[in-house]
């Protein structure tokens, strides 16, 4: 049976999701005026260009507003989306070249199965806005580059399908949050931190899952929220999977195969603070 696009998806993440903690991102967005969280919110959003606070409200979806426009638009009157786009991209460089040592020389042939799936995804754009705007930079020559740009565009695109989903299923930025950490995969503590709520906001939250019959009396998922979830994640790969529609079986399996010691390095180098060692 083909791997999924869930598993191509999540085999490589590591090599994309370290840029949301390494130091050299950091340093790089501190030197343009940035503080940490005024750093993420305005390097991911800066691929749309000077947006308002609202529109990455709307697109990173499961934010506590406050904190985005606490970021947004400030960030656009010390630095710019250019400047910002080329920070990230040094930053990437720089950092994984620390974390993969050796292997970041031979990605090569990795970077060609990840840049067709994400040019697939290019050719469907609609209902992506934060896929769309990232598709629109250009391609990097860098080939270690190239894997994380295309990574970033199967992440994003794979993110707007997944807020698609959310919508359908009438859960808002905090009840998608309380859904996933309800599922135990990962803290509530942690998730309701990063992104900025309250706890008596995430309270409130709990509260009207549970009243809506998608938590049970302990706060854990019942059987319709199991099944909320499974329409979500069902509806989630499902969107994605026109992306790597290309790739046959035999490319799927060398996809993880390469991609495997790559995330594996990335974690053992302590780049993901959450991630299992």
């Amino acid at each position: 049976m083909a791997l999924s696009a869930r598993e191509l998806w999540r085999i490589l993440e590591p090599v994309h999701g370290m840029i949301y903690f390494v130091p050299e991102a950091q340093e790089r967005f501190a030197a343009l005026g940035l503080d940490r969280m005024a750093g993420y919110f305005a390097s991911r959003a800066a691929a749309l260009g000077p947006v308002s606070g609202e529109v990455v409200v709307a697109t990173f979806y499961n934010f506590n507003p406050v904190i985005v426009h606490a970021a947004v638009p400030a960030a656009w009157s010390v630095t710019t989306p250019a400047a910002l786009v080329e920070a990230r991209y040094e930053a990437v460089g720089a950092a994984l070249r620390r974390g993969l040592g050796e292997l970041a020389d031979d990605v090569s042939e990795l970077a060609g199965l990840v840049r067709g799936a994400a040019e697939r995804a290019c050719e469907v754009p609609q209902g992506r806005p934060l896929f769309a705007a990232h598709a629109a930079l250009a391609w990097p020559e860098d080939p270690l580059l190239v894997l994380w740009h295309g990574q970033t565009l199967l992440r994003e695109f794979r993110g707007d399908g997944h807020v698609a989903a959310l919508l359908l299923e009438g859960l808002s930025g905090i009840e998608a949050l309380v859904v996933h950490a309800a599922s135990g995969e990962v803290s509530a503590e942690a998730l309701r931190r990063s992104r900025g709520w309250s706890e008596a906001e995430w309270a409130d939250a709990v509260e009207g899952l549970r009243s809506r019959g998608v938590l049970d009396a302990e706060g854990g998922l019942s059987e319709a929220g199991l099944a909320v979830r499974a329409r979500v994640e069902g509806l989630t790969d499902s969107a994605a999977e026109v992306a790597y529609a290309g790739l046959g079986e035999g490319e799927r399996e060398r996809f993880v195969e390469l991609a495997r010691p790559l995330s594996r390095a990335v974690v053992a180098s302590g780049m993901l603070p959450f991630a299992k060692r």
